[in-house]
Parts: C-alpha cells; sequence; structure tokens
C-alpha cells in the first residue's frame, strides 16, 4: 500500500482477506521473511511492523479455540465488584473480552447463564464450583439463569469423553431434571424479581426445531475446520476414540442455546467450566453474526485435587449433591478429608468466608490446619443441607474421632448412614459382608472380603478376623445397634428393628 501498488478498495479487500485468515498468513510471513531480504526489509518499516504486530494479536484471539491461554488479557483493575471477587478466590480461568465485560458489570445488571445437562439422578460436588458462580453472581446484583439440558441431554456433550454417552429416553431425562434441579433452589434465590433467578429447560426450543430450516439459517455460521480446531474435538480425535455425527452438532446446539436465551431473556454472559470454552466461543460468535450481538464467555477452571485427581469423585465413587444418594454426614466427611495442600483453594471457591478469615485459616500449620477442615467442612455442609443438620453431624463426628477414631455402637451415630434388620434376618442370621455393602462401606463382596483380610473391616472398632462372619441378635448384646467401619473414617450402623 504505501508503494501505491493497491488502490483502495483492493487494500481493503485485502486487509479483510488477512484478518480472516490471519493465523495462515502469519505463518506464511515467517517463512518468507526467514528467507526473503528485500521483504524482510519492506516490513521491518515501522509501519509495516506494526500491521504485523496487530495481524499478529488478530491471529492469537480469533484462534482462541486452540490456543485458550490466549484468551483476552485480564485489566490489571476491574471496577465490577463480582469480577474482582471472583478474581482473588480464583475463578477466572478465561474470557472472550474481560475488560467490555468489566464495563458492561460495573453499569448496571446482566444477565448470564450457566447449563446443566440431565445425566444423572444428582449432581455431584464436580459441579459446585459452577453453582457457587451463579450464587456470587446473584448476590452481586446481577441475574442468574440454570439451564437443564432437556433437549441436549439427548444429544450427549463430547466434551472431555473418550466415548459417546449413553443416550437417555425421555422419561430418564424427565427424571434427571427432577433430580437436579432439587439443589438449585440451596444456592440460588428464584421468584420473579429483576436479580431473581429462572429454571429454564432447552427442550423448549431445541425439540420443536426443523432439521432443513436451522441447517438453512444457522448451519452456514459454522464452518467444519473451525469445529476441528475445538479442543473437545482434537482430543478424541487424537485418541481415535470414534466421534459420532450426532455428537458432533452439541457445540452448534449449545451456540443455539445462547442466542435463544439472549432473545427470549437478555442473557449476554455464558458461563462454564474451561472444558466448554469451545462451545461458549461458538455461542459468541453466532450471536454476532446472527444478530449482531455482543456477547460474553467466562470460564472457571476445572479443580482437580493437589494429587492430580478430578474433584468430585473418590475411591468409594462420585461425592453426590442429593442427600438421597449422599448423607449429610458423609458429605460433611467428604470436606472434613481435604488433604492439606488443598485446604487454602477450597476455602475460596466452596465458602462464602471473606476474604481476611480465609486468609488467616490458610496460615494455619500442622496438627492446627484440621481447625481449617472443620471451618471448611461447617461451612460447605451448612449451604448444601442447612444449619438445623450440624449439631448432629459434630456429635456424631466427636463419637467417632475420639480416642483416635473409637466411640463404640450406639450414641454419636445418628448422621450415619444405617440399614435396619428385622427380628427374623436377625435370628437367621445376615452375612457381615452383605451389610458392608448395603451401608456403601465396600463396592462389591470381594471387596469387603479382602478389606477383612487386611484388617481394616471392624465391628463397634474391633476387627473382624471372619469374613464369613454372621450379624445375629447375639451380635447386639443388649444394644439396638451396632457399628460397621471401613478404616477409620467410613462407618455405617446396622439397626436391629424393634
Amino acid at each position: 500500500r504505501r508503494e501505491a501498488w493497491l488502490g483502495d478498495s483492493e487494500w481493503t479487500q485485502t486487509v479483510h482477506l488477512l484478518s480472516a485468515h490471519a493465523t495462515q498468513f502469519m505463518h506464511l510471513m515467517m517463512v518468507l521473511l526467514a528467507h526473503t531480504q528485500p521483504l524482510r526489509t519492506a516490513l521491518l518499516r515501522p509501519c509495516a511492523s506494526r500491521a504485523v504486530r496487530a495481524l499478529g494479536a488478530r491471529a492469537c484471539s480469533s484462534d482462541a479455540a486452540t490456543a485458550p491461554a490466549e484468551a483476552a488479557a485480564e485489566p490489571e483493575q476491574l471496577r465490577s465488584t463480582f469480577l474482582e471477587t471472583m478474581r482473588w478466590r480464583g475463578f477466572l480461568h478465561q474470557s472472550t473480552d474481560l475488560a467490555a465485560l468489566d464495563d458492561a458489570m460495573s453499569g448496571g445488571r446482566v444477565v448470564a447463564y450457566l447449563g446443566f445437562d440431565a445425566t444423572a439422578s444428582s449432581l455431584h460436588v464436580g459441579s459446585l464450583l459452577q453453582i457457587m458462580l451463579l450464587r456470587h453472581f446473584q448476590r452481586a446484583g446481577h441475574k442468574p439463569i440454570v439451564l437443564v439440558g432437556g433437549g441436549t441431554t439427548k444429544v450427549g456433550d463430547p466434551s472431555g469423553k473418550d466415548a459417546s454417552r449413553q443416550l437417555l429416553d425421555e422419561e430418564a431425562i424427565a427424571s434427571n431434571i427432577e433430580g437436579i434441579s432439587r439443589v438449585f433452589g440451596r444456592f440460588l434465590t428464584f421468584g420473579e424479581g429483576p436479580t431473581d433467578a429462572l429454571l429454564v429447560n432447552n427442550d423448549a426450543w431445541l425439540s420443536p426445531l426443523s432439521y432443513l430450516a436451522f441447517l438453512r439459517d444457522y448451519g452456514r455460521h459454522f464452518t467444519i475446520n473451525r469445529m476441528l480446531s475445538f479442543e473437545s474435538v482434537k482430543q478424541r480425535l487424537a485418541r481415535e476414540s470414534p466421534l459420532s455425527f450426532l455428537e458432533f452438532n452439541y457445540m452448534i446446539l449449545q451456540a443455539y442455546d445462547f442466542l435463544e436465551l439472549h432473545r427470549r431473556h437478555g442473557a449476554t454472559l455464558q458461563f462454564g467450566g474451561s472444558d466448554q470454552w469451545g462451545n461458549i466461543i461458538s455461542g459468541v460468535e453466532l450471536g454476532r453474526r446472527a444478530d449482531g450481538a455482543q456477547l460474553f464467555g467466562l470460564t472457571a477452571p476445572l479443580v482437580t485435587t493437589a494429587d492430580g485427581k478430578k474433584m468430585g469423585k473418590t475411591a468409594a465413587g462420585a461425592v453426590w449433591l442429593n442427600e438421597d444418594l449422599l448423607s449429610p454426614y458423609e458429605y460433611w466427611q467428604f470436606w472434613r478429608n481435604t488433604a492439606d495442600a488443598d485446604v487454602g483453594r477450597f476455602l475460596r471457591f466452596f465458602t462464602e468466608l471473606p476474604q481476611d478469615e480465609v486468609e488467616k485459616l490458610e496460615a494455619l500449620r500442622g496438627a492446627q490446619i484440621n481447625d481449617a477442615k472443620v471451618v471448611l467442612a461447617n461451612e460447605a455442609t451448612r449451604m448444601l443441607h442447612g444449619e438445623a443438620c450440624l449439631a448432629e453431624i459434630q456429635a456424631t463426628a466427636a463419637s467417632l474421632f475420639a480416642a483416635g477414631g473409637g466411640g463404640g455402637g450406639g450414641g454419636g451415630t445418628a448422621s450415619l448412614k444405617r440399614v435396619k434388620l428385622s427380628a427374623d434376618e436377625a435370628a437367621a442370621g445376615v452375612p457381615v459382608v452383605d451389610l458392608f455393602v448395603s451401608l456403601e462401606l465396600g463396592k462389591s463382596k470381594s471387596e469387603v472380603r479382602r478389606l477383612v483380610a487386611g484388617g481394616g473391616a471392624k465391628l463397634n472398632d474391633v476387627k473382624i478376623e471372619d469374613a464369613a462372619l454372621l450379624i445375629s441378635t447375639a451380635s447386639f448384646e443388649a444394644a439396638s445397634e451396632i457399628k460397621l467401619s471401613a478404616g477409620k473414617k467410613k462407618h455405617g450402623v446396622v439397626e436391629l428393628a424393634q
């Protein structure tokens, strides 16, 4: 352009072309600069140098799907109380344009949503970070939308999966939605007010779609090249795991969810875990192309424990949020057993304690860190199960942990999982391995037998020597219940029916 090789219209077309293919252009320029002295000399002029750097910046933002770490840089100062709080607590991982989002959030009420597919009857603790994100968002004066995936569950999200999800029928999906929805009311306030949360099901707009009309109106906004660049797809293909056409459509449906929620409820922000970054970017781009809307995406990190394991799973299975799958005591115990190295992070993520109190607890060392673990367990359990259960839990914990985990059967066990034996069953005798499995102290009878052989199975804190032991009326002596233990931290009660 400096040499008048191109007219104004040709120059404009060239700039648009280069901007649209900025990454490929930069790779080509590196090759040319390495081998062509005249071109290198010309492009290193100040004007051209600035243009190349600008195109390089465009390349980083346009290729965000393949390089999530190069998402929009964080401003040093944030005016939004919500964003600043989330940054201190460690929730901010990626954002499409954090500076513009900060302007929007500091200027008034923002509507944001977060989606949950109905793949099980309960969410587990791995989803808790996302729920806490919505809770902080509402408490900062904004409006959260909880989107349940009645429609997208029929397809299955391939993100982070090695194989296709099991397809569920309508009845199972409806039952799961009922199950997962129970927990949201414990963290969010629902209603008709300007900041009250909404619960929305995407089946309302996905199921009625006409396939041909949808392809014509929205399919043209997605390219296979772009979709193949997303990490969820790349990782699946790299592992040579089958990726069905059904699953490949998931990101289009999630992008369309964002557009529909923007049109119906004014949503301009989508939250998600970092594994959803590609799908969120697709929604932001679809909103811009279809409606000219400025939409935003913000992700939180996927939480792992200090030993690198995925948050939400233990050796005993998932840590469910619904109390019919995991008792309040077992939930409390999960947090009480947090590794020392995780306590500080988890206090920031899963409690609402103020910064000065969190930092004071983070500074505890040695045996004192157990005090921080109790605070973590109390705060997390209070939010999910309420204040009323804490006294009972603490009485149970005091009984079980006193004198190195002793306490015997009876008092202080009210919060433990329990099974009942009828008088007839007790008279006949029930294999102890069956009771361990019923109390979820072991996944199978063979696992319980190995536990007995290793000395980890106890009855009223006395080691069980024989895996063939029968629990009968005589086992209760004068008591109405006995305690079974797997190791030092997992306990259950067998109650003799009166």
